[in-house]
């Protein structure tokens, strides 16, 4: 396997567009929230506890980023069918956009190599990125611990 060097996002750059296929059989781009600000959340596997806490977390607080007029996503390498049983299991309100092909998690680069167990393997590496109205990275959350995430993360979208 060839050696992947993670695209280094800064504050302040300009988001990587991205053309995903979602649950509820739609696709998601960047354009669909041009001058909307927008959180990107990127998680390794739906339906794992620590996931399933940041989903249920993110849309328990939907209301919240709504009412501010910021957007919420999520993203994994998850099929459509799996986010779908996702969704549904959890009552999830945040859209998910399936990157199977991992071209997101790689321009907004999230698709690091991991280590568990002494084994060392490619994944999602856990990380938030808050796009502003403008298209530009306005704050990022790399390696995120999920307890307290998505309060940290609205309190962020609250000074924009």
């Amino acid at each position: 396997m060839a050696e992947v060097f993670p695209v280094q996002l800064g504050i302040g750059d300009k988001a990587p567009d991205f053309d995903l296929p979602r649950d509820g059989g739609d696709r998601v781009r960047l354009a669909d929230f041009a001058g909307k600000p927008l959180v990107i959340y990127f998680y390794p596997k739906d339906d794992t506890t620590a996931c399933t806490t940041e989903s249920i977390t993110f849309t328990a607080f939907a209301a919240d980023f709504a009412r501010l007029g910021v957007a919420l996503l999520g993203v994994s390498p998850d099929t459509v069918k799996s986010h779908e049983k996702f969704v549904k299991k959890h009552a999830l309100s945040v859209p998910l956009a399936s990157d199977e092909e991992k071209t997101m998690a790689m321009a907004y680069g999230v698709w690091r190599e991991k280590s568990m167990y002494g084994r060392t393997y490619m994944g999602v590496v856990r990380s938030t990125f808050l796009i502003g109205a403008d298209g530009r990275v306005a704050a990022i959350w790399d390696k995120v611990k999920v307890a307290g995430h998505a309060e940290t993360v609205l309190a962020a979208a609250k000074e924009l």
